[in-house]
């Protein structure tokens, strides 16, 4: 048996990076997925062919998971769909960096909007479906700079800090509803993002790992995985650094 055969995962931001790894990971385990990005594009087409090679069912979803209103809809239609949502995987994220005294107000909402709100918008739309099934995990991405901050990321350190509230909030409030919140707290992840980073940057963050590499989507999809299975059906409200070391 598969550690989450035949259930059905929802993950926001998915077409590529640590979601696309985390969709694929999850129906290699016998999950059914959607998912969701801002536009539909050939990203969003190889993922739904990718799983559905596995013999999974997958089906795309453009929506920008900032809006409130478009987040109910989608959510409604994964519904119809699916018929259920056993895993909600908050994933969809931006950067904006900058220094503080330079960080424009468009800049700050952006980031707070794509990173933070996102997760508020999916996780109260997809609530009542779980409370009705009396059942359900939600698996929020934030980051180990969500905990340790970091200069000229004020934004995205303030966004990633309040997922991890927002986290634990929500799984004091729907424990009793058979529901378990828990977050991922990725440290230097090797994405198309970090990627745009100097070789330099990018050695210079390795030398400070005591593992001495930077992760892959796929090492962060491995703990997603057991967060999203019942193999974690007593974890609830945690953080799970995934980052080499880098924060202990």
């Amino acid at each position: 048996m598969k550690l989450v055969q035949d259930k059905v995962a929802l993950i926001t931001g998915a077409s590529r990076g640590i979601g696309r790894a985390i969709a694929l990971r999850l129906a290699a385990e016998g999950a059914h997925i959607a998912f969701t990005d801002l536009r539909e594009d050939e990203n969003m087409q190889s993922l739904v062919n990718e799983i559905e090679a596995l013999g999974r069912k997958a089906k795309g979803y453009a929506s920008n998971a900032a809006d409130t209103e478009e987040t109910a809809k989608t959510v409604a239609c994964v519904v119809q769909d699916f018929g259920r949502i056993d895993i909600l995987v908050n994933n969809a994220g931006i950067t904006k960096d900058g220094l503080l005294l330079r960080m424009s107000e468009e800049q700050w909402d952006a980031v707070i909007n794509v990173n933070l709100k996102s997760v508020f918008n999916f996780t109260k739309a997809v609530a009542p479906v779980m409370s009705s099934q009396r059942s359900g995990s939600i698996v929020s991405l934030s980051s180990v700079v969500g905990v340790s901050g970091n200069a000229g990321q004020a934004n995205y350190s303030a966004s990633k800090a309040g997922i991890i509230g927002f986290t634990k909030s929500v799984a004091k409030e729907f424990g009793k509803r058979g529901i378990r919140a828990n977050a991922i707290a990725p440290g230097f992840i090797i994405t198309d993002m970090t990627a745009q980073l100097s070789e330099e940057v990018r050695k210079d963050w390795a030398s400070k790992i005591p593992l001495h590499r930077g992760g892959t989507p796929e090492d962060v999809a491995n703990v997603c995985l057991f967060l999203a299975s019942d193999l974690s059906s007593y974890v609830s409200g945690q953080v799970i650094h995934v980052c080499g070391g880098m924060n202990m």
